[in-house]
């Protein structure tokens, strides 16, 4: 029997008065319910435009700004973490954000069971779970499998853009990304940092500190 892939390890964290009164209050209007019916994006969104999805969003962070800075697309974010989804409902508000809607669901199964086929022009996961501990590599979200199914929801010429600070994560991704015979590096190896993906707080820490980021862009075929 395969073994079920899961796009997270659910921890619980503490929930502010305002995440909690995002969830409660801004949820229903920019959430989307999970179900085991596909949906309908451009219905969804209310126009037809490019869908960029993210998996695992953190505190929404850059998940808002990227959205706030180029209106001409449509962002879907997953997160299962309720004090992220209740900071990225909040920044939604405060920035008065229209194209941006959230899952607080398992990836995995909302690929399974939401989405259609090659519905999507981009996928996003940033700083995905690094489980550096070697016997924990197999609980990393970028395996083999999941890189098939994004593949299958992907357009042609759609791209993944994952980025990671753990380099011997970073290895691990383009050896899986690059033996999916769909999909094709758009660098060398590792990409340089495009334009839309800002630096977050986190990140500049990091990069004071010494440390690497390291960036990959494949596209489909």
């Amino acid at each position: 029997m395969q073994q079920t892939i899961r796009s997270f390890v659910l921890r619980q964290g503490r929930l502010s008065n305002a995440q909690r009164r995002a969830c409660e209050t801004l949820l229903p209007q920019y959430g989307i319910p999970f179900g085991e019916n596909r949906i309908d994006l451009n219905q969804i969104f209310g126009r037809p435009a490019p869908k960029i999805l993210e998996i695992g969003f953190g505190m929404g962070e850059s998940t808002a700004t990227i959205a706030k800075a180029h209106p001409e697309n449509d962002y879907l974010g997953i997160e299962v973490h309720t004090p992220g989804v209740g900071s990225l409902l909040n920044q939604i508000e405060h920035l008065e954000l229209t194209n941006l809607r959230i899952i607080q669901h398992d990836a995995v199964e909302v690929l399974q069971h939401m989405l259609p086929a090659e519905c999507l022009d981009g996928v996003h996961i940033f700083f995905p779970d690094p489980w550096p501990k070697a016997k924990h590599h197999k609980r990393r979200l970028i395996q083999p499998a999941l890189v098939t199914r994004l593949c299958e929801h992907l357009k042609t010429d759609g791209y993944i853009h994952v980025a990671t600070d753990w380099e011997d994560y970073a290895v691990q991704i383009l050896q899986v990304l690059s033996q999916e015979s769909r999909l094709a590096n758009t660098a060398a190896d590792y990409a340089p940092r495009p334009e839309y993906r800002s630096l977050t707080k986190f990140e500049q820490r990091g990069i004071k500190l010494g440390h690497g980021v390291w960036d990959l862009i494949f596209q489909k075929n």
